[in-house]
C-alpha cells in the first residue's frame, strides 16, 4: 500500500521538460500534488535526482507565457518520470493554481460522464 503526504489529483496537460535551461522532451502531466507531478514522457536521459525545469501553459491561454516549475527526478519508468518539489525554489501561487486548474478538468470531466450515462 502506497502512503504519500498530499492528494494526487489525476489530469492531464502538455508539458515541456529542460535540463540546464534547453527544452529537451514533451510530456503529459499524469497526476500531480502538492509536492510533486507524475510525467508521461518517453524521455529518459535524465539521472535520479537530476534538477529539470517543467513549463506548461493552460489551454484558455493561448496568447500567455508558460508557468515555469523547477524539480527533482525521483522515480523513472518506462512510462515517464516522477518529480518532486521538495528542496527547489518554486512558487507556491503556481503549484496551487496547477493543483486547482487540473482538479477543475478532472470535475468537469466526471460531470460530462455523469451527464451522458444518464441521458
Amino acid at each position: 500500500m502506497e502512503h504519500r503526504l498530499s492528494q494526487r489529483i489525476v489530469g492531464e496537460l502538455p508539458i515541456l521538460v529542460y535540463k540546464r535551461g534547453m527544452p529537451v522532451a514533451t510530456g503529459q502531466i499524469q497526476d500531480a500534488s502538492r509536492r510533486g507531478l507524475f510525467i508521461v514522457t518517453d524521455y529518459s536521459d535524465v539521472r535520479l535526482n537530476q534538477t529539470i525545469e517543467l513549463a506548461f501553459r493552460y489551454p484558455e491561454q493561448r496568447g500567455q507565457g508558460h508557468r515555469v516549475l523547477t524539480a527533482h527526478v525521483v522515480r523513472r519508468s518506462g512510462a515517464g518520470l516522477g518529480v518532486d518539489f521538495d528542496g527547489v525554489d518554486n512558487d507556491a501561487l503556481a503549484v496551487a493554481e496547477l493543483l486547482s486548474w487540473l482538479q477543475e478538468q478532472n470535475l468537469c470531466s466526471i460531470n460530462r460522464n455523469t451527464r451522458e450515462r444518464s441521458h
